[in-house]
């Protein structure tokens, strides 16, 4: 007899391990600074401790995925946690740069293993016209979360030290482990054979052009890094075509591409990852190096984007499953696209400041309104034994997009500032080491090269508008109840997602 569960609490404990791991991508940039200090480490030093940590989340998110559907999401998100908070205690006591990457490396990997299992649980205990408000909770407490990293961080670091970046995930994932362990069901799963050669290409191949990606403005755009991004696309189209090729059970299943929304909300959240993080750099720059605002002050501009992205992201998912798939994405992505030429205007010396935060929180309604409805589109029509293997492939599109955007902002930004300002264009824009040390003499071309940049985040938004766009109406709930969405060999996921129905 089957006990009947509210699945929103579960979605709650799921949250705040989740949450951990985004804000750990934004939150260690403020700390920078201070951490180079500390631990007398070089400039290349210091980025590699975000890099690494990008680099072991990113790479095996496809890997990690189908452990969840092998050995049960609940069970593998619980290790991904332990993981995830011990490497945080050990990040918090390092006393060397190299302590501190190794540890970063272990946490990413941590983190690996617990995202693709949130959006398989999601997707196992919601019914599909049911699921758009969880995404919806889901897709926002990320972008809060990544949004809220700068101010966090700062306010740690200016009060107790960089160290308690880290120390601070030690008692919330303690909490977060306790929630899990009580609230998630453990969902069955199904006995998956491991393609070993998939995961050998797919983690090799998407390592070395997630490196490539990161470090190639480091490295000023060598020749090596050229090489590495060509074997690591020549790897993964290897990968691919061993995929098509398996009778058995492949790693990446080709076949969920069949489905046209899930396709194209693959495309939608690669873009979203992207103009959100190439948003960021000009902004901060600008903020820090024109208008003289520290770290803190900087990131509370942006605390409208946080809040209403937050407030919005629950609603506009509920309204979401009865609306048709395009509307509310569509908008989003051109009001977060017109909201992006805004910031690009008002990258001048005497802008108005205030301008700034109204237009921010345009953004956070823009982003409400992307989020947790791609997470629910991804997800409608996956049948519930894949859902693992489904949300690996969402979040790798995601990571993708913003190492992507990452890249590709910086290297813009370097091109802009060589047009500008030639005389320091092989600095990267840097005065002095610190992007608030800018002369007020050169106020005026600096910020005509970060308005520029700060465009790019259009090209990003576009694709995904017109992916959006041509999104199918969701099939009437009848229909998709004789589908493969509750297949009769998935009768634990089917009781758990009827019960959603009375949530």
């Amino acid at each position: 007899m089957t006990v009947e569960r509210n699945p929103w609490p579960a979605l709650g404990a799921l949250i705040a391990g989740f949450s951990l791991i985004v804000l750990d991508m934004s939150v260690v940039a403020v700390a920078n600074p201070a951490i180079m200090e500390a631990l007398e480490a070089s400039v290349s030093g210091v980025i590699w401790v975000t890099s690494a940590y990008l680099l072991t989340y990113a790479a095996p998110l496809l890997f990690t995925g189908r452990l969840g559907d092998r050995f049960g999401p609940k069970n593998v998100y619980l290790v991904g946690l332990v993981v995830f908070t011990l490497a945080s205690l050990w990040c918090g006591v390092a006393d060397s740069i190299e302590t501190l990457i190794a540890a970063r490396a272990v946490q990413g990997f941590g983190a690996a293993l617990m995202t693709p299992q949130t959006m398989s649980v999601i997707t196992k205990i919601f019914p599909s016209d049911k699921r758009g408000a969880a995404m919806g909770a889901w897709g926002g407490s990320a972008g809060v979360s990544l949004l809220l990293g700068p101010v966090i961080g700062g306010l740690l670091v200016d009060s107790v030290g960089w160290e308690w970046i880290f120390l601070i995930n030690v008692p919330i994932g303690v909490i977060a482990f306790a929630l899990a362990w009580k609230l998630v069901p453990a969902l069955e799963a199904k006995h998956h054979k491991f393609d070993l050669l998939g995961i050998l290409l797919s983690c090799s191949g998407m390592f070395l052009l997630v490196y490539g990606l990161q470090e190639g403005n480091n490295k000023d755009w060598s020749a090596t890094i050229w090489l590495t991004i060509g074997a690591g696309l020549v790897v993964l189209v290897l990968f691919v075509v061993t995929q098509a090729r398996n009778k058995s059970e492949p790693l990446l299943l080709l076949s969920l591409f069949r489905d046209r929304n899930f396709a194209l909300a693959n495309i939608g959240i690669a873009a979203m990852g992207a103009a959100v993080t190439a948003m960021t750099v000009p902004s901060y720059f600008y903020l820090q190096g024109v208008r003289g605002l520290s770290s803190m002050e900087s990131a509370l501009i942006f605390a409208p984007l946080a809040i209403l992205t937050g407030v919005f992201s629950p609603i506009v998912g509920k309204l979401s499953d009865k609306a048709h798939p395009r509307t509310f994405t569509t908008i989003g992505f051109v009001l977060f696209a017109v909201t992006i030429v805004a910031y690009s205007q008002l990258m001048e010396p005497g802008s108005q400041l205030w301008m700034f935060s109204a237009t921010a929180a345009l953004t956070g309604i823009a982003n409400g309104m992307a989020w947790g409805p791609l997470g629910a589109i991804a997800t409608r029509n996956l049948p519930v034994h894949q859902a693992g293997a489904g949300s690996g492939i969402y979040n790798t599109n995601r990571q993708m997009g913003a190492v992507l955007g990452s890249a590709a902002v910086g290297a813009l930004f370097v091109n802009r500032i060589e047009e500008h300002l030639p005389q320091i264009g092989g600095t990267g824009g840097q005065f002095e080491g610190s992007p608030s040390a800018i002369p007020a003499v050169v106020h005026e071309p600096y910020s005509t090269a970060l308005s520029e940049t700060g465009l790019l985040p259009v090209a990003f938004l576009l694709l995904g508008a017109i992916a959006c766009s041509l999104f199918l109406r969701f099939p009437p709930r009848t229909q998709e109840s004789e589908g493969t969405q509750e297949a009769p060999d998935d009768a634990d996921g089917v009781a758990l997602r009827k019960t959603g129905k009375t949530a």
